[in-house]
This record gives structure tokens, C-alpha cells and sequence, in this order.
């Protein structure tokens, strides 16, 4: 379900793994194409790196989820990882932070290679071979190249202050855009608009929902949930981490997210309120199949000096439909993440939201936290229409939905309701590689991490702001945040900015 470090070893075990192991030490290279005279494996890895990034961008399949970092192929970083490059990292640390930028290379060059047409496929093969390494799958070779680079990066101390320096990855907004839309002026007003946004949002949630169509409440199925102690064991693993990660196997995953997966109460008027799966037409434009299915994924913040484990659930609708003629928030595709951030002994302490588009943020904290005092700024600040009781683990927390615009309209612990269907959990991986009706695969997101064909029209309102798109669907690590200010969904110290952590009680 997530590009965990025990998923990304299996799936190089077996026969790819031995070959790669004869191809790195010269034994797989066919007689009619040895290795280049002289060169050493080094310089073949970056090569044969080069080759396959020229055929990805050339076929527009490049996965934006994770940065690139310059001039280290094998590398890619997020901004959690980013969040620890800073200089003089111990070699533990490193070891253990270098590692993960492998891991997040590998992931995406998987979703690369799977979504490569064929004649682009064979150019590689035929690339790989020029380099020596044979009939070695680019997947496999990935995985060895990947490992050899990152052996001459750790005896190198002069590429490892690189790497720290460079691990940097770039935010979701375009200055050239508020350059140009005077963005110190017009942010006064839309600041204005924000608030009186957020005011709304608050007077819905004091109110009872008034459905305008039929509620229908979706409840988790699959795996049961783990119990307390059961939980607290998996995430305690990450005090051996550096970086206080805990290794989790894809079952754990699994189970992880069926305890902390919520109940969706939706206010259904038409299809477009009927959760579901997105698919791709043959010319790649959006379409979808509707389903009881949520997607989710394992994510990682840092809060109060400790990382945190998050669960992330999306729930995808066909369409926000228009409220009016010529609405601007209208268009094809609509999701909505709902997300649970951990203490180490399994307790919630914050569940946030936002759209695919990422707009709509708002917070709902629990007692295991204070909001902190607002600033003065015209910056967005955390928009919390509700605070939680204490949450333990394995309670179900209800989110209401509202008809067509899908948005956030209430939030409370409840025990699923009498008649509810029963969703199940996809990787969210899986919109990465997504079958096309004529055979091979596409991501649901571009190489800028938008969905195509998902564009608003509020976009025409809303460039000065520096959001490229404003109102499209955005992938995983591409969520600007706030229209007024700069903020994002995976920052690493995004609670840290709203929320103190009350200490936890001392266990029996």
C-alpha cells in the first residue's frame, strides 16, 4: 500500500535479483555487446540513468510525486525527507536518510518504467545493453544500479554534503504569478474572501446538516482493527529508527489503515456523490467507475521534536457538479483526504482535511492537543470548526459529506449507522499505473502532478495567487495549501505551526 522498504525488496527478489548480481560483476553481458572499454560501473549507471530519463520524459511519464535531486539520478526526496538534510548528519543518520531517498527513486521510477509505451520500453533495453548490462529488465536494473551508486555516495564525503545541500524540494507556488498579479495588493482581498469562508464553515458546523438529498453512510470493511497494544508495538519499532520511522510490512499497512479508516456519511443527490475509482479513457482524459472504495497511504510528518505516523484516505467522486449555471468550482473529478495523525502509543491527536485540488483545509484536533494562539498576519490560519474528545484506537470517527461540493460539514466519534455499506482500501499507489481500455498503463496525474481534464475555472480568478491550476486535482506531495500565504499538505512541521502537544499519560 505504500513504497515501504520491505515491499520495494520483494519485488526484486527471485530471478531478477540474480541477474542483476551476474550482470553488475560482467557475467550476464551478452559476448556481441561488452562493456564499455575502461568504463567503470559508475559511469554505465548514469548512462543507462540518462536513457531511461530521456524515454520518460519524451512519453510525458514522469512521476511527480517526489523531487529529483540534481546530478544523483538514484535519489529523489520528499519534503519530509528534506526536512532532515541539514549539515553535519551523523553517519547512522545518514546512512539511514540516504536510504529512504533510494527508496523514493525506486518507487517512482517503477511507476515510470510500468507506464513507458512499448517502442520507448525497447529503446531502453537497447540502452541498457549499449552499457553492458545485457537483458537486465529495467526494473532490475533500477534496483542494482540504484544500490551501486549509493555504495560510491557513502564512501564520498564531498557527494554526501552534496546530497544534504541539494535535497531541497521546491514549493507549489509560482512567484512569477504573484509577481505579476500583484500579489501583496490582491491578497488583502482575497484575504477578506477567506475569512468570510471560514465563518461560513463554522456556522454549518454549529448547525445541524440539512441533507438536500439521500445520506448514505460508507463504513470500513477488510482487515479488523489491531487493538491498542497491538498498535503501539508497530509504531514504537521507529525508537531504533533514525529517523524515526517505523519499518512496516505491507500487512501492517493494511491493518493500520482498517483501524483508523473512517465512517463517510454522504449527502447523495445524484451519481456524483457515489464514491468510486478514476479511470482513463484511451486519450487520457478522466473517467470513472463507481465503487465503495476508499484509497490509502502511509504518510510521515515530524511534531513536537518526534515523527509521526499519518494514515491518508481519498475519497474520489465523478464530479463537483454545477451549483449554478457557469459555476466556477465546477468540474470533472472531485476528492476528498481525510487524514489521522498518530502518537507513538496509537492515540490521534489531529484529523485534517483537504480536496484533491487542495483547497478546503481545515482542522479537527482532539485533547491530546492546544491550538496555539493566532498570528497577525493575513496568512491562512488552521481553520478548526470542532475539537475531538479523546480518540482511542480502533473508534470510528464520522465525516458528513455535503451533496456536490463534497465539502467537510461535520465531524464526531460515532459507531457506524444501521444499513451502511461497506468500502474497501486501494493502495493509492495504484492511480499511478492505471490500465488503459487499449492495453498498457498511465498515471491519473501528469509530470506537473495534475489530473488532466480536472481544471476550474476559478482558475482565471485565482492565478495572482501563484497556485498553478487553482481547482484541479493534484497528486500526492503537490497540495498548495492556502490561497493567502504558503502552505502545504505534506510540509513536515505543518502542525507544529497551529498545535502543542498536551504530554500524554503515563501508562498502567
Amino acid at each position: 500500500m505504500t513504497s515501504t522498504t520491505a515491499s520495494t525488496t520483494a519485488a526484486f527478489r527471485g530471478p531478477c535479483a540474480a541477474a542483476l548480481a551476474l550482470a553488475l560483476a560482467g557475467c550476464a553481458t551478452p559476448p556481441h555487446v561488452p562493456p564499455p572499454a575502461g568504463d567503470a560501473l559508475d559511469a554505465r549507471c548514469e548512462r543507462a540513468f540518462a536513457a531511461l530519463d530521456r524515454e520518460v520524459d519524451a512519453s510525458a511519464v514522469r512521476d511527480a510525486e517526489a523531487t529529483r535531486i540534481a546530478g544523483f539520478p538514484s535519489l529523489r526526496a520528499t519534503r519530509f525527507l528534506a526536512s532532515f538534510a541539514a549539515p553535519g548528519l551523523d553517519a547512522r543518520t545518514f546512512a539511514a536518510w540516504h536510504a529512504r531517498l533510494v527508496d523514493e527513486d525506486r518507487r517512482a521510477r517503477r511507476v515510470e518504467i510500468a507506464n513507458l509505451p512499448p517502442d520507448a520500453t525497447r529503446r531502453v533495453r537497447d540502452a541498457l545493453a549499449q552499457e553492458g548490462f545485457g537483458t537486465l529488465a529495467p526494473a532490475a536494473f533500477v534496483e542494482g544500479c540504484g544500490a551501486a551508486l549509493a555504495r560510491r555516495d557513502a564512501g564520498d564525503p564531498a557527494r554526501r554534503a552534496q546530497i544534504v545541500a541539494r535535497a531541497v524540494v521546491p514549493d507549489d507556488y509560482e512567484d512569477a504569478a504573484r509577481i505579476a498579479g500583484l500579489y501583496p495588493l490582491v491578497r488583502i482581498p482575497f484575504a477578506a474572501g477567506v475569512r468570510l469562508y471560514e465563518r461560513a464553515v463554522l456556522q454549518a458546523f454549529a448547525a445541524p446538516p440539512t441533507p438536500r438529498g439521500r445520506p448514505t453512510a460508507y463504513a470500513p470493511d477488510g482487515a479488523a482493527p489491531l487493538a491498542a497494544p497491538e498498535v503501539r508495538a508497530l509504531l514504537q519499532r521507529g525508537r531504533d529508527d533514525p529517523l524515526g520511522v517505523p519499518p512496516l510490512r505491507d500487512v501492517d499497512v493494511e491493518r493500520l489503515l482498517a483501524t483508523y479508516a473512517p465512517i463517510l456519511v454522504v449527502d447523495e443527490r445524484d451519481a456524483n456523490d457515489r464514491p468510486g475509482r478514476p479511470r482513463l479513457a484511451d486519450d487520457g482524459s478522466p473517467a470513472f467507475v463507481p465503487a465503495p472504495l476508499l484509497f490509502g497511504r502511509v504518510a510521515h510528518t515530524r511534531f513536537g521534536g518526534t515523527t509521526r505516523v499519518q494514515l491518508v484516505y481519498t475519497a474520489w467522486f465523478a464530479a463537483r457538479p454545477p451549483a449554478y449555471p457557469g459555476d466556477p468550482l465546477a468540474g470533472r473529478l472531485d476528492g476528498v483526504l481525510w487524514r489521522v495523525t498518530l502518537r507513538d502509543d496509537g492515540t490521534p491527536l489531529v484529523f485534517d482535511s483537504i480536496h484533491a485540488c487542495g483547497c478546503y483545509q481545515l482542522f479537527v484536533p482532539t485533547a491530546a492537543v492546544a491550538l496555539r494562539p493566532p498570528l497577525p498576519t493575513l496568512d491562512e490560519q488552521a481553520l478548526v470548526p470542532v475539537v475531538l474528545p479523546p480518540v482511542a484506537p480502533g473508534a470510528r470517527v464520522l465525516v458528513a459529506l455535503e451533496a456536490g461540493s463534497h465539502q467537510v460539514r461535520g465531524v464526531r466519534v460515532a459507531d457506524a449507522p444501521p444499513g451502511a455499506l461497506r468500502y474497501r482500501i486501494a493502495a493509492d499507489d495504484a492511480l499511478s499505473t492505471i490500465a488503459l481500455p487499449g492495453g498498457g498503463s498511465r498515471s491519473l496525474y501528469g509530470p506537473d502532478g495534475l489530473v488532466a481534464g480536472t481544471g476550474r475555472s476559478e482558475a482565471l480568478l485565482f492565478w495572482p495567487l501563484g497556485i498553478r491550476s487553482a481547482g484541479a486535482m493534484r497528486q500526492w506531495g503537490r497540495h498548495a495549501t492556502a490561497f493567502v500565504g504558503r502552505r502545504h499538505f505534506d510540509e513536515a512541521f505543518l502542525l507544529d505551526r497551529y498545535f502543542l502537544e498536551i504530554a500524554a499519560p503515563a501508562p498502567n
